[in-house]
């Protein structure tokens, strides 16, 4: 057997009621914290509440869009001179990677771009990050279980990674009743994103039986959870996405993803469109795309997909990709297009997406011209 890895949180708690025990868990970290929530403060009211019946003092800062350099960098400002001693995020993947990205920075004697990839040096972090504890309100990225945050650069059109295996969350409390009566829109874009994330590392060239064994019964999981909550809220529906989401992020984490992030990474530079309806938009037009260059265990593990969404969605598992498309279609995910990603950028889009990160997990080489054609498919 290939040697492995296995990167985790310290401590995971996952269930229904889990959020109540997040004050008495978080308090032993120190006293003084930052709270990171969405863009409406009243969702994090309880948390702040609670917290200070712990006897901590708190700092809550909002993250009302995906975050990017200058958000970081205000908040930075704000954060260093309170002086935390953890940092809590409370809220979907954004304010996830914002919160995860101070706790690794408030430390740090350097600017952000010191550590940022791609556009910045990518070095390694000098300073131990604080405390992350990570409560997800949305089930879609993974974010509580991955090492990494996200970044968008808007004055190069790009978004990237600050990654170091120590910015993983000290604790990670996923509770699905957080992510209750989330907005249809929302629940399919971050939907689609918890399948693509146990969908690519399944596949990835980088899978472990560790990641196998997570992905492979999360993939129908996923799907027909999704399927549910289109129809109706369902409290067991949105605990199966919750837990698909979990998987994800621990599968990216140690196995990587692939096209559909290679080329998600560079559009969330060039469009608001949020990240789940971008990868939802691409996860057909690439599983296809995989495919058709497939051979052998990698070929098995693509037909395995497809007829998980077989079953899912109806049709049959040759017709998959086209199913999914027009499924999610139907559902109300827009194309690309619709999204705000101009097909006169495609060709830029695609030779900057064979640099990234996550094409190095692809399953099969994919050209610059293949890579085009998905997002032609995908608009």
């Amino acid at each position: 057997m290939t040697p492995f890895a296995i990167a985790t949180p310290q401590r995971i708690l996952f269930g229904r009621g889990e959020a109540a025990k997040a004050p008495a868990l978080i308090a032993p970290f120190g006293t003084r914290g930052l709270v990171i929530h969405g863009a409406n403060p009243a969702r994090a009211a309880w948390l702040i509440d609670a917290l200070h019946a712990q006897g901590c003092e708190i700092l809550s800062l909002p993250c009302a869009a995906e975050p990017d350099l200058p958000m970081l960098e205000a908040a930075l400002a704000r954060a260093r001179p309170f002086r935390p001693d953890w940092v809590a995020g409370l809220g979907g993947g954004a304010a996830l990677d914002l919160a995860k990205a101070l706790a690794a920075l408030v430390p740090a004697p350097t600017s952000p771009l010191e550590h940022l990839e791609v556009v910045g040096k990518g070095l390694p972090l000098a300073t131990r990050p604080l405390p992350f504890i990570a409560l997800p309100t949305t089930a879609g990225t993974g974010a509580e279980a991955t090492k990494n945050a996200v970044i968008g650069l808007p004055d190069h059109g790009r978004k990237v990674s600050l990654r170091d295996d120590r910015m993983l969350a000290c604790l990670a409390i996923v509770d699905p009743a957080l992510t209750d009566h989330t907005p249809r829109a929302t629940t399919l874009a971050s939907g689609l994103d918890a399948i693509t994330q146990v969908i690519e590392p399944y596949v990835s060239s980088r899978a472990t039986p560790f990641t196998d064994a997570l992905t492979a019964p999360a993939i129908p999981q996923g799907l027909q959870a999704l399927a549910r909550l289109m129809e109706t809220e369902d409290p067991a529906a949105r605990d199966a996405l919750a837990y698909v989401s979990l998987t994800g992020g621990l599968a990216l984490a140690n196995a990587g993803l692939g096209a559909v992030h290679g080329l998600a990474g560079v559009i969330g530079g060039l469009t608001p469109a949020p990240h789940g309806a971008v990868c939802g938009a691409l996860l057909a037009p690439v599983l296809r795309l995989n495919h058709a260059r497939a051979t052998g265990e990698t070929a098995r593990r693509l037909d395995a997909v497809f007829a998980h969404i077989a079953t899912a969605f109806g049709g049959t598992a040759a017709d998959a990709p086209d199913t999914l498309a027009a499924w999610a279609k139907n559902a109300g995910l827009p194309g690309l297009t619709a999204q705000g990603l101009s097909p006169a950028s495609h060709a830029g889009v695609a030779a900057a997406a064979l640099a990234s990160s996550s094409m190095k997990g692809n399953p099969v080489p994919l050209t610059e011209a293949e890579l085009q054609t998905a997002l032609t498919r995908a608009a």
